[in-house]
């Protein structure tokens, strides 16, 4: 059944836009007193509402009761809500003069939210989940990356894993699962790093695959993690049994782009030491590169270089990085303003990263776009001007959100 939603003050469809590279505001398309017509969950058609509603007479119509600017749903494509305990002692550590890597090796950081995730159950894991999921779809998100790395062994990895598909199971949020086991060495296996991973690929990995439990695989490239070599041999092995790869890369150190690269992968995430020779290696290959502000708010270290990609010709996506430690806020619109400020992005070049380019870092191209036959995923916030949506640095929520077409608040 057709129908018609609307009338929009201004509908921002971020169709026909580059698909790599800087986008200047006055690329945007926006529709004024716009509609979207929908049909079993699908964008059929965007453009006037009085047009569309004299074209599509059959079609029932849901008005909207107040000024609204529409964008495609949000796709969060980079987050770690799937776990328990809180790292606030964290926090007051790095503000009083500690580095990450200092309280990571005195017990804190990945390893506090490891011990913490290990004693909750998976029914406590799954609420907690859901729980966030909630707050992600008020907050205009339609899908959501979760990642797995906070049990750190094949029991825990797979509880984990179990909480995030069953958290995902009839949550109007579609959920993708990511598994990184491969988040750190844990502190109590009796082995090697290159042990450990060779134990992730024989024994965690054939259930996830019998369980269909994840597509995805990520690991984190990094002093207190895996070496780049490490994270090679890894990936391929994991390439070669068709899981898609993204990499937490050149977060601290360099070298996790390349890796990305050379492996194929989907994305590679963070980005804050990056520099002309991985920009330019990024803008060569297929691999989104992915900028966390949330993780630069909660460290209080470099922004990803999130203008030097797009200056390079990349396809920038931009996610919240939602995780207990050094990411906790979560508001992806809220750090998407700031990000701009300090990165020089324009409007276009954040809502892009947002949505389309945020979805092909998820390997999707059914959604970030309201363009004919996408999911009809969107968000409105109540304004008159799509300007104010970043200008207001996350103070101005959404007012609505539909998911395939439905309402959901």
């Amino acid at each position: 059944m057709l129908h018609l939603i609307g009338p929009f003050t201004q509908i921002l469809p971020l169709t026909d836009l580059p698909t790599r590279g800087s986008i200047a505001d006055d690329e945007l398309v926006i529709v004024e007193n716009g509609g979207i017509v929908v049909e079993d969950g699908k964008v059929v058609e965007v453009g006037n509402f009085t047009t569309l509603r004299e074209k599509y007479e059959s079609a029932t119509v849901q008005v909207v009761g107040q000024a609204m600017v529409a964008l495609p749903g949000l796709i969060d494509a980079h987050t770690h809500i799937c776990f328990a305990g809180s790292r606030a002692m964290d926090f007051a550590a790095r503000n009083a003069g500690k580095s990450y890597l200092e309280i990571a090796a005195a017990g804190g950081g990945i390893w506090s939210t490891v011990q913490h995730t290990r004693a909750a159950s998976e029914e406590k894991l799954a609420k907690l989940t859901r729980k966030r999921l909630d707050v992600l779809l008020r907050r205009g998100i339609t899908t959501v990356e979760i990642k797995s790395g906070y049990g750190l062994s094949v029991e825990q990895e797979l509880k984990q894993l179990r909480a995030i598909q069953k958290a995902g199971q009839g949550h109007v949020v579609d959920v993708v699962s990511t598994c990184l086991a491969a988040h750190m060495k844990p502190r109590d296996f009796d082995g090697e790093a290159e042990a450990y991973l060779e134990h992730i690929l024989q024994d965690l990995v054939p259930i996830v695959e019998a369980e269909q439990l994840a597509q995805r695989f990520d690991i984190f490239i990094e002093q207190s993690a895996f070496t780049p070599d490490q994270a090679i041999s890894y990936l391929t092995k994991l390439k070669e049994r068709g899981f898609t790869l993204t990499v937490h890369g050149d977060q601290f150190t360099v070298g996790g782009s390349a890796v990305a690269v050379e492996c194929g992968a989907l994305s590679v995430d963070h980005l804050e030491v990056s520099g002309e020779e991985e920009a330019a290696l990024l803008a060569q290959s297929d691999t989104i590169p992915v900028v966390l502000p949330g993780a630069t708010i909660g460290l209080g270290c470099p922004w990803g270089k999130a203008r030097l990609m797009l200056d390079a010709g990349c396809a920038l996506a931009i996610a919240s990085d939602w995780n207990p430690g050094s990411a906790p806020q979560g508001n992806l619109i809220a750090q998407a303003g700031q990000l701009a400020a300090f990165e020089k992005l324009s409007t276009a070049e954040v809502f892009a990263g947002l949505t389309e380019r945020a979805a092909r870092a998820l390997g999707f191209s059914d959604r970030g776009t309201l363009g004919g036959g996408q999911i009809a995923d969107i968000v409105a916030f109540p304004t008159t001007d799509y300007r104010e949506i970043l200008y207001q640095q996350g103070s101005l929520g959404p007012s609505q959100v539909w998911k395939a077409g439905a309402p959901q608040l």
